[in-house]
């Protein structure tokens, strides 16, 4: 098996989700940090944007089914992809309902919830609108709070000790990063009691303990 090479950042939460899952399924990889802040972003710097025109991470650098290597970004797609290849464990059902029900609520967090709080967002409000500090925060704990308030009453109906039963799904992959954006941004946790228990009980597992960011080679204080 060719070397597995992401293309990181320690505070992405979409890249935290691939680590998280690349963990789970024991699968050794290689960490490129692109700083998505330094020197105004290397993430815009050309030798990036070959990688990926997006100038957004994750990329995941993987052997195609010539044998050759391909580049994949989008987290979701990522995670499929090992999935796929690496199905131990497989985080999103390979059929049944409860397939749709995992990639719905994921989708409900990468989806919904974290791209209108993501980097390049936050920088335009700031750029564009003369937003402060104060009202970008205000930005974000509107919005992830917005969210949260719908997961929670859906994983009334569906969560165990996980968010979908008991068994690690792509919806704990999710659900993690944003959790930690939350109280990056001190949200109040309290109204959402259920997705603070079933973080509390997925951040004692290894993989995720592994993929946090403040415990990545590139991470600052």
């Amino acid at each position: 098996m060719s070397e597995l090479i992401l293309y990181d950042y320690w505070r992405s939460s979409a890249a935290y989700r691939v680590r998280i899952a690349l963990n789970l399924k024991e699968l050794p990889y290689k960490s490129i940090p692109v700083h998505l802040v330094k020197d105004g972003g290397e993430q815009h710097k050309a030798e990036f944007s070959t990688i990926n025109a997006s100038e957004l991470v994750p990329v995941l650098r993987v052997p195609d089914s010539e044998g050759n290597e391909m580049l994949l970004n989008q987290s979701l797609t990522i995670i499929d992809y090992l999935d796929d290849h690496y199905p131990t464990p497989r985080l999103t059902p390979k059929s049944g309902d409860v397939r749709y029900l995992v990639k719905a609520l994921a989708q409900d967090i990468a989806i919904d919830i974290h791209p209108i709080n993501n980097l390049r967002v936050i920088q335009h409000l700031s750029q564009q609108f003369s937003m402060d500090d104060n009202a970008k925060q205000q930005w974000m704990r509107h919005w992830i709070k917005t969210g949260f308030q719908a997961l929670e009453k859906k994983l009334a109906k569906t969560s165990s000790s996980c968010c979908v039963g008991d068994d690690i799904t792509l919806v704990d992959v999710c659900l993690v990063p944003q959790l930690y954006n939350a109280e990056r941004f001190n949200i109040d946790m309290k109204p959402f009691p259920i997705i603070s228990t079933i973080g509390e009980h997925l951040r004692t597992h290894s993989a995720f303990m592994a993929a946090e960011p403040e415990r990545q080679k590139d991470a600052v204080p």
